[in-house]
C-alpha cells in the first residue's frame, strides 16, 4: 500500500508541474483572444500563419522611471551589464554605474548622458559600495551583474587563470560575497520600493547562474538528475566558482533587504535575442539564453513585485518569435513560484523538482539532447555532428586562458 501511494504522489506531482509550468513558465503558449475574447482560429492551424498579438495583450505597466529613481549597476561595463545600463537609459531610469575602470567605461558607455553617472568603486570594499550609494543619493534600488575580484597588476598567473572564471583571489574575497551584501545594506535603510496596493518591489536584484547548488546534491541526486548535474560547468566546477555564487545567494538573503536572485542557464550571444523566457525553481534548468534577454530581466524584475523575495533559474526558447513571443509581463510566470522564507531558499520539494526536471530536459537545444555529454567549450550543435569542441574532449577539456 506503501508503494502504491508513492506512485499516486508522484504521478499527482507530474500532473501539477506539468499544469504549473503550461501557465506559469510559459512552456506551452495560451490560446490567443480576439477582441471579442473568442478563440482565434489561426491557433488551430499550426503553420497557416504566424497569430498577431491583439490591443488587449500589450502591457498596461506604468513607466519604469515612474517607480524607481535611479539604479546602481555593478559589473555596468560587463558583456551583461552594459545592457542593463542601456535598457534603464532607454527608460529615462538614472543609473549610477559602479565600475572599477573609469576610461574604460567612459569609453564603452554614454559619459554624455546625463542619466548616467559613473563612479570608480572596488566592489571588494564594503565601506567604498555604501559609499558610492550615499554620494549618489536617491539610489533606491541595485542590479548586481558583476563576478570575480578586484583586480591586480602584481596577480600570479594563478590568479589570472582564476580570474577567467570570476575568482581572482584577494585578501578580503570575492567582489560577490563582500560587494554585493554591501549593496544590501546600503540599501536595507532606505524606503520600502512598492506598487499599487502596496504590492513590495525588490531593492536588489542578483545576477547568480545556473547549477550553483549542484555540486552539493547527494550522489544519488546527481545521478537521477545527470543532464543537469553532469553538464561541463558543475562536473569540472572549475576554482568552486559555483559554490562562491551559492554562498554570496546566501549572504543576499540574510541581509535584510528585498531582493530577488536570477540564475540565467547558458549566456550564449550567438542565440537569438527577444525569446520567450522559461522560468524554473530547484536548479535544474539547463539551456540557453541571450545576454541582452538576461538583461531585460533583470530590469523587469525592478517593476515585478511576483518575483520579490525569490530566487530562480531562467533560459529561453529560440525561434519563439510569433506562436512564442515573450509575453507583456514576467509577472504572471513568477508569481506561482515559491518564496525563498517558504523553501530555506532551498527551491520547492524534490518530487515537484524531479518533475520538473522531466519537462525542463526536453527543452533543451539540439537533437541529441544530452547535455551531460557536452564537453567545456563544446555547443549542442557540435555534438550533434560527433565535432570536438574547442577545449578537448569530454573529460580531457583544458581550461582557456583568456576571458571570453
Amino acid at each position: 500500500h506503501l508503494s502504491t501511494k508513492i506512485m499516486t504522489n508522484r504521478r499527482l506531482a507530474i500532473l501539477a508541474i506539468a499544469t504549473t509550468l503550461s501557465y506559469t513558465t510559459s512552456a506551452f503558449q495560451a490560446p490567443i483572444h480576439t477582441s471579442t475574447g473568442a478563440i482565434n482560429a489561426r491557433t488551430t492551424s499550426l503553420f497557416s500563419s504566424v497569430p498577431e498579438r491583439t490591443s488587449d495583450e500589450t502591457s498596461s505597466n506604468p513607466p519604469l522611471s515612474s517607480l524607481v529613481k535611479r539604479v546602481a549597476v555593478a559589473g555596468a561595463t560587463g558583456r551583461t551589464g552594459k545592457f542593463v545600463v542601456q535598457q534603464l537609459l532607454d527608460q529615462n531610469v538614472q543609473v549610477l554605474a559602479l565600475v572599477r575602470d573609469v576610461d574604460k567605461a567612459s569609453n564603452m558607455l554614454d559619459p554624455t548622458n546625463e542619466l548616467l553617472t559613473i563612479r570608480q568603486t572596488d566592489l571588494g570594499s564594503e565601506s567604498d559600495v555604501i559609499a558610492a550609494l550615499n554620494d549618489a543619493k536617491q539610489c533606491d534600488a541595485a542590479i548586481w551583474a558583476a563576478t570575480g575580484f578586484s583586480d591586480a597588476p602584481d596577480q600570479s598567473i594563478v590568479d589570472k587563470l582564476k580570474a577567467v572564471f570570476g575568482l581572482a583571489t584577494n585578501a578580503r574575497g570575492t567582489i560577490d560575497a563582500v560587494g554585493l551584501p554591501a549593496l544590501g545594506a546600503g540599501l536595507a535603510n532606505t524606503p520600502q520600493r512598492t506598487r499599487e496596493g502596496g504590492a513590495v518591489l525588490p531593492k536588489v536584484i542578483m545576477l547568480s547562474s545556473a547549477g550553483v547548488t549542484r555540486p552539493d546534491w547527494s550522489e544519488e541526486k546527481k545521478l537521477a538528475l545527470e543532464g543537469c548535474a553532469g553538464i561541463p560547468i558543475v562536473r569540472l566546477n572549475p576554482f568552486g566558482i559555483l559554490g562562491v555564487k551559492a554562498e554570496s545567494e546566501e549572504k543576499l538573503r540574510n541581509c535584510g533587504v528585498d531582493y530577488t536572485i536570477f540564475r540565467p542557464c547558458g549566456l550564449n550571444d550567438n542565440w537569438s535575442p527577444n525569446q520567450r523566457p522559461i522560468f524554473s525553481q530547484g536548479d535544474i534548468a539547463v539551456g540557453r539564453i541571450n545576454r541582452q534577454d538576461v538583461a531585460k530581466i533583470l530590469v523587469d524584475l525592478l517593476t515585478t513585485p511576483e518575483a520579490t523575495g525569490k530566487t530562480f533559474e531562467g533560459i529561453s526558447i529560440a525561434n519563439s518569435e510569433g506562436y512564442y513571443p515573450p509575453a507583456p509581463s514576467i509577472g504572471p510566470a513568477l508569481e506561482r513560484l515559491a518564496l525563498d522564507s517558504e523553501t530555506g531558499g532551498k527551491g520547492p520539494s524534490e518530487e515537484v523538482v524531479r518533475a520538473t526536471y522531466a519537462i525542463m530536459q526536453q527543452l533543451l537545444p539540439g537533437e541529441k539532447q544530452d547535455a551531460a555529454g557536452l564537453a567545456m567549450g563544446q555547443t549542442y550543435e557540435q555534438l550533434d555532428k560527433d565535432e570536438e569542441g574547442r577545449l578537448g574532449v569530454r573529460g580531457t577539456e583544458e581550461a582557456p586562458l583568456r576571458s571570453t
